[in-house]
Formats: C-alpha cells, sequence, structure tokens
C-alpha cells in the first residue's frame, strides 16, 4: 500500500534526536561479512528497509542471517560454500547490492551482479568497478577469477565510493599488494577499512586518498559498531536551521560534517559542539541564504543538496546550488515549485530565489533525501502539505514521522489513495 507524509506547517523544531549507524556503511559492512567464514555480528545498525533487502539477498547467497531491527543488531552466519549469483529482484531495488561483487570474486572467484537500481537521482556508472577489479586479475561481468586475485596498482579517475569499496573488500584476500590512489575519503570507507582489519585484513589508508592493502590467505569473523549516519545528522541540521529550531543531535559526529555546518554557522545558525553530538540553533527570523556546490568528500554531500534547496527556498536573498555529482538530483526543484519556491535550473545549477512563506500542496518524493527535505518543507509552508511517496523516505530514516513528531511537528503517515501529476 503506497503511503505518504501528511505535515501540517508552522512547526519549529526542538528537542534532541538521535542517529545510529550509516546506512551507506551498514550495507556494505553486511556485504563484507561474506569475506569470512562464521558468524560476523554488527552493532548500531539503522532500522531501515535497506537493511532488510540487503539480509535477504545475504540469505538467497547461503547464509544465514539474524536481522533484529529494534535492537539495531545484525548477525550474520557465513557458510563455507556460498552461492555467487545475487537474485536480480533484490539487486534492482537496491543500489548498494553492488557492493557485494568484491567479496564475492574474493571468497568464490565468481560473482554474477546485475546492474543494480536504488534512487533516480541519475546514472552512476559502474566503469570504475570493472576497472579496478579487471586490475586485480578479475574478468568483468560476469566477474570471474579462476587464478585468484592478484594485488596490483589502482588508480580510479574519480574517488568513487563503490569503487573503493568493491576494490578495498576484494584486494584484502589477493595475493601480494594492492594500492588505490584516488580513493574516496568518506568516513564511511574508514569505518569499513576498520571493520576490514578487525577480521585480520591488512589495510591502512582508510579515509585518505591512498590507501595500501596486503592481502591475506583468510580472514575471521569480527564484531562491529557501524559509524553514526552523518547524512542524517546532517539532515537535522539542515531541518533545525530551515524551521528555527533548537536541535541536539545526540550520535552525530561533527567532524564529520565540517563543511555543511561552518556554512550554516556562518549563515547565521548557532552551531555547537555537545558531549552527546551537537547542537543547531537556528536564527529567530529567516536564515540567510548561502550558495552551495556538492562534491566528493571532504566536500558538501550530494545527498545534503535537497536539504539545502528547501533551507534556500524560504532563506533571505539568493543562493546558487551547484551540482557536481549527479545530474537528475534536481527533481526536488520541481516539487518545491509545486509549494510557492522561487527557483530555476541551469544546467548544473539552480538559482534560489528566498521567499518568507512556502505554501502547502501535493508533492511527491523522488528519493531519499529528496522526501526527507520536502517534509521539512512542509514545516515551512502554509497549510497542510503531503508528501508521496513515503517508502523512499523509509530506505533511509526509520521512523522518521515518529522522530519529527517527538520534535514537535505535526507529522502523520496515512494511505496514500489519489493518483498524483
Amino acid at each position: 500500500m503506497r503511503e505518504r507524509f501528511r505535515v501540517v506547517g508552522g512547526a519549529s523544531l526542538r528537542g534532541r534526536v538521535t542517529v545510529v549507524g550509516a546506512k551507506n556503511s551498514a550495507l556494505k559492512l553486511m556485504a563484507g561479512a561474506l569475506l569470512a567464514v562464521g558468524r560476523t555480528r554488527l552493532t548500531n545498525v539503522p532500522n531501515i528497509v535497506d537493511v532488510t533487502i540487503m539480509a535477504e539477498l545475504l540469505r538467497r547467497l547461503g547464509c544465514e542471517v539474524d536481522w533484529r531491527s529494534d535492537d539495531g543488531v545484525v548477525e550474520i552466519d557465513v557458510p563455507e560454500r556460498i552461492g555467487h549469483r545475487a537474485d536480480y529482484e533484490l539487486v534492482r531495488a537496491l543500489r548498494a547490492s553492488i557492493c557485494v561483487l568484491g567479496p564475492l570474486i574474493a571468497r568464490v572467484g565468481e560473482a554474477d551482479v546485475a546492474v543494480p537500481g536504488g534512487d533516480a537521482i541519475g546514472s552512476r556508472g559502474l566503469d570504475l568497478h570493472a576497472e579496478g577489479l579487471e586490475a586485480l586479475g578479475a574478468k568483468v561481468l560476469i566477474a570471474a577469477a579462476p587464478q585468484g586475485l592478484h594485488g596490483a596498482s589502482v588508480r580510479l579517475e574519480f574517488p568513487s565510493v563503490g569503487a573503493t569499496e568493491n576494490v578495498l573488500m576484494a584486494s584484502v584476500l589477493a595475493t601480494g599488494h594492492t594500492r588505490i590512489e584516488n580513493a574516496a575519503r568518506e568516513p564511511e570507507i574508514a569505518d569499513i577499512a576498520e571493520f576490514l582489519v578487525s577480521m585480520g585484513a591488512q589495510v591502512t589508508g582508510g579515509g585518505t586518498s591512498t590507501i595500501d592493502i596486503d592481502g591475506v590467505d583468510a580472514l575471521s569473523p569480527t564484531e562491529h559498531h557501524v559509524v553514526p549516519d552523518r547524512i542524517a545528522a546532517g539532515s537535522w541540521a539542515f531541518a533545525s536551521a530551515t524551521t528555527h529550531g533548537d536541535v541536539e543531535v545526540v550520535g552525530g559526529r561533527a567532524e564529520h560534517l565540517e563543511i555543511s555546518l561552518d556554512l550554516l554557522a556562518g549563515a547565521g545558525s548557532q552551531v555547537s559542539t555537545t558531549p552527546d553530538g551537537f547542537r543547531v540553533v537556528g536564527p529567530q527570523h529567516r536564515p540567510r541564504s548561502v550558495d552551495v556546490a556538492t562534491l566528493p568528500y571532504p566536500g558538501f554531500p550530494t545527498d545534503l543538496q535537497p536539504f539545502a534547496l528547501t533551507y534556500n527556498a524560504v532563506a533571505d536573498g539568493s543562493a546558487m546550488i551547484t551540482e557536481n555529482l549527479f545530474e537528475a538530483r534536481f527533481r526536488t526543484v520541481q516539487e518545491l515549485a509545486r509549494l510557492g519556491a522561487d527557483a530555476r535550473i541551469d544546467g548544473h545549477h539552480v538559482m534560489v530565489h528566498g521567499v518568507p512563506l512556502l505554501s502547502g500542496a501535493p508533492v511527491e518524493a523522488s528519493d531519499i533525501r529528496a522526501g526527507a527535505a520536502l517534509v521539512v518543507a512542509g514545516l515551512v509552508a502554509d497549510g497542510v502539505t503531503t508528501v508521496s511517496g513515503a517508502q523512499h523516505v523509509d530506505r533511509g530514516y526509520a521512523r522518521f514521522e515518529r522522530q519529527l513528531q517527538r520534535l514537535g511537528a505535526d507529522v502523520a503517515r496515512e494511505p496514500d489513495d489519489e493518483l498524483y501529476g
């Protein structure tokens, strides 16, 4: 059944909200468990739909998976013999499913993984994944390494997170030394490297642009606490600033969001660290507009771009939003325009002229972050806004409406029986 969020405008978010483990790390760590025979335990795992999909994917590869969603614990028991073909119905629903490619090649010597689905935010080519694995000795696609993988020097043309993860996880069981240059530097990469080291891998430089790996014969199962979700934390930071709120983000790590928080602070919000995370107090009046350009980490995250659009839609002044990573990530603009935002797209730029208040209307979520950002937009709109496509938001935020309710918002989930268009 399709569901939507019903949002009553006028709320100023206030209180404490807790962020748990990063979606973009937990899913990859679950895939990484395939590298070791035995039972691997992950804690601080977010209770989101994508984790459920990944758990089922691993089951169909032959693993036993115990996913205790309320506790944030997933235990994966990997047998000696696992399958090599990832179920297409699951792969097409989850972009992160491509990250089983590296572990499967490393463990089984072959992998059959279809081009994955996921969010509709533009093309995300797999050339870098293929080139990196081919450098290690795999023939792609269907990927196979009948003689085993060997160390290599791999330089990525672009610091792709997914390609870095796949090459990293494949190389830990390869023969010899591997160096990944121009690697992605996201905190989630550092988290995966730490996870692999705890399994017995020899990895240095995780979270930097150069990662060195010395292959080992076998790894051991482990227990690992997933790094906090910086995108969820950043979402709440922007939500607080946009709604003139006062929100403490418990579990959030300010050092993972330096550019984003600096932008908010420079535009009038008060940003401070706390013993449990960080706090964002929005300005009492309209926030000042901020220019944003998305870049690979440590630049401004593309996943927070929809929140920057919503923020600037009601900010004082005009701002240029530049999307450098995904060409279809401006779908949010059309929906914000339905709410009365003054925004115009020009190639990979959007010029936003802030207005004092948006107007409630029906809108549609096209992906996880767009959906959450549109709910925030509804909070600064006059009247009632409905955001269709709640299932998208469920893939990245656990019980999103309940978290907002605890911060004082009038947000509810309801059946979506209306045709949208």
